[in-house]
């Protein structure tokens, strides 16, 4: 076959096609890539095995299987059911009887795992030099960084080489790599992906994160991954995320001041972040300037603080006994946790959280945030000659989104003029992981980048909703309509105008005897469309609105005009005696504007 994408949407289009089978697929990965000058893969499944995972979709139906034949890759601080786990320390090494949670759930939806692939040892560090199995190389410039600490997790993918992979992320391991390779990265709302199986680095901070090639494979990957377990103990069900934010034809971004931002001396990182800004606002976005102190001093607590701590408890045996082994500045930072005292932690975590009540105070004006995934690109060079210096700086803008709990996405922003590529990384509150990777898809598709370091175009995008959203939709024709007097019950409920239009044409339309509300009854015949608007509201808030709507009015399934049905209010029939028909004036303004006049 021709060189064809490993997206989702082509390598189902493909199988659904007959052009491709999985064990066609697998004969195309195994044939096409020598990566012997960089170290992505720290261990690579046998053909055999591989083959095992093809052959054991034979005769399974697609339509149940969401990941049909699509390939992977698993950080190596994931396990794998019997494949080494080595967190890129060879004597640390043990194999797994059992895969993780999320790596499971991704095998029984059909995906195809490929291996294990390299890390800043221990998954400390965010630039990809710290293993003993080599630096890993920029997929774009083999000079440069890939960043880290997921650094062969985002390497294979950008080479074509895995669809999606499976990252972590405690201080931005899942969100720079994808910055740095052209990639969408999406870090999860804590605890939405299970830790099941996963070597921590900051047990309450840590995420299983994804890299994929459009924000759609990322969703899709998600959408499957994710899911209470009783194993884990930080572990979350998906709620609903609320406003769609990410498809709303309007909405609000914050942007931090410009004093705030820093590109660490790289001008042309400085103008792609503006071009992405201008972008967003094409896209509805309105840009409200944001104070990001608050944001950067949480950032600083985590190697600043006690949360240090954490990885040496990760590791307190092993680092005990064997600290010679472990790479120097990954071990330099974890013995850094003996200067903590228990006092320390409790002082850590209060100052958390009064941090945490400032920056959060910016979600009362914005839907989103926009800022660099990171400020500068380094060569491997450089890094290595200054990597506390230059590491830090790497973190600059994504130290502190999981102290905060919130979710963030990593998107594809263009490229340098040296051929590089830049990202940036659009964050929310936790739970709006499908907002965020809704507008994570229309800012990809508006910059057009390519997939990853393939130099294929995206494929065409498409709207899904494998999540859920957590909204109800309701359509009002009354005193609920915008600047009427019962409005203000949607809007307190945080409810959002989604559309105005008309009913189908097959209801009339009365003002009760009490002259304050009109009654819409569906006709058999005879009808008319009647003036409407659908707004949105929290699936929570939704009882309360019910609960206080009065006899004869109630809310049963309303047909609009498009030929789609929504909540609506609808009158019983006993309602209308002594009602008035006002099914000619088309809505319950412009009988309200007719009354007026008289």
């Amino acid at each position: 076959m021709d060189k064809f994408s490993l997206d989702i949407t082509t390598l189902r289009r493909l199988y659904l096609n007959g052009e491709l089978t999985p064990r066609k697929l697998v004969d195309n990965l195994l044939a096409q890539h020598d990566d012997s000058d960089n170290p992505i893969w720290i261990h690579r499944l046998s053909p055999a095995e591989l083959y095992r995972y093809a052959d054991a979709l034979v005769g399974k139906d697609m339509a149940t299987l969401p990941l049909y034949g699509i390939p992977f890759a698993i950080k190596d601080n994931v396990d794998l059911a019997d494949a080494p786990t080595t967190a890129a320390c060879p004597e640390f090494a043990f194999l797994p009887e059992r895969s993780a949670s999320v790596v499971q759930r991704l095998i029984d939806a059909g995906a195809i795992p490929l291996g294990k692939t390299n890390l800043d040892q221990f998954a400390t560090g965010l630039n990809g030099t710290r293993s003993p199995y080599g630096a890993c190389r920029n997929a774009f410039n083999p000079d440069y960084i890939s960043g880290g600490s997921s650094s062969g997790s985002a390497v294979a993918v950008a080479t074509g080489q895995a669809s999606f992979s499976l990252g972590t992320d405690t201080a931005g391991s899942g969100r720079v790599p994808a910055a740095f390779n052209n990639l969408v990265g999406h870090k999860p709302t804590l605890g939405y992906l299970s830790s099941s199986g996963l070597l921590p680095a900051c047990r309450s901070l840590d995420t299983i994160s994804i890299f994929a090639l459009t924000a759609e494979d990322a969703e899709q990957v998600l959408a499957v991954a994710a899911g209470f377990d009783e194993a884990d103990p930080y572990s979350r069900s998906v709620q609903g995320h609320g406003f769609d934010f990410g498809r709303a034809k309007a909405f609000h971004f914050g942007v931090p001041r410009a004093e705030q931002l820093q590109f660490f001396g790289n001008e042309e990182t400085k103008r792609l972040f503006g071009e992405a800004v201008s972008r967003l606002q094409a896209l509805g976005g309105e840009a409200l300037e944001i104070d990001f102190a608050p944001f950067l001093e949480a950032a600083r607590l985590l190697y600043e603080g006690p949360w240090v701590a954490e990885r040496y408890v990760a590791l307190k045996d092993f680092f005990d006994n064997q600290a010679d082994q472990i790479f120097p500045p990954v071990r330099d930072i974890i013995a850094g946790a003996s200067r903590f005292s228990a006092a320390d932690a409790f002082a850590g975590q209060y100052r958390l959280r009064a941090l945490k009540q400032k920056a959060d105070r910016v979600w009362d004006t914005i839907d989103c945030l926009i800022t660099p995934t990171a400020g500068t690109l380094y060569p491997i060079a450089a890094m290595q000659a200054d990597p506390i210096r230059l590491n830090s700086n790497l973190g600059y803008y994504t130290n502190f989104m999981n102290l905060l709990d919130y979710a963030a996405t990593a998107v594809p922003a263009g490229f340098q003029a040296d051929g590089l590529p830049f990202g940036i990384t659009l964050a929310a509150p936790a739970h709006q992981d499908a907002p965020l990777l809704h507008l994570a898809a229309r800012m990809q598709a508006a910059a057009a980048t390519p997939l990853g370091a393939t130099g294929l175009p995206q494929p065409e995008h498409a709207a899904l909703n494998p999540l859920p959203s957590g909204q109800v939709q309701i359509a009002v024709v009354g005193a609920h309509l915008s600047g009427l007097p019962l409005n203000w019950q949607l809007t307190s409920r945080k409810g959002r105008l989604i559309r105005s239009t008309c009913t189908a044409p097959c209801y009339r339309f009365y003002a009760l005897p009490d002259g304050k509300r009109p009654g819409l009854i569906r006709m058999e015949e005879g009808g008319a469309a009647i003036k409407c608007e659908v707004w949105e509201l929290p699936a929570s808030e939704f009882g309360s609105f019910v609960a206080g709507i009065p006899a004869p009015l109630g809310i049963g399934k309303l047909e609009l005009v498009d030929g789609s049905t929504v909540n609506g209010f609808i009158c019983e029939g006993i309602g209308i005696t002594g009602a008035r028909d006002i099914t000619g004036f088309g809505g319950w303004q412009a009988y309200l504007q007719q009354k007026a006049g008289n």
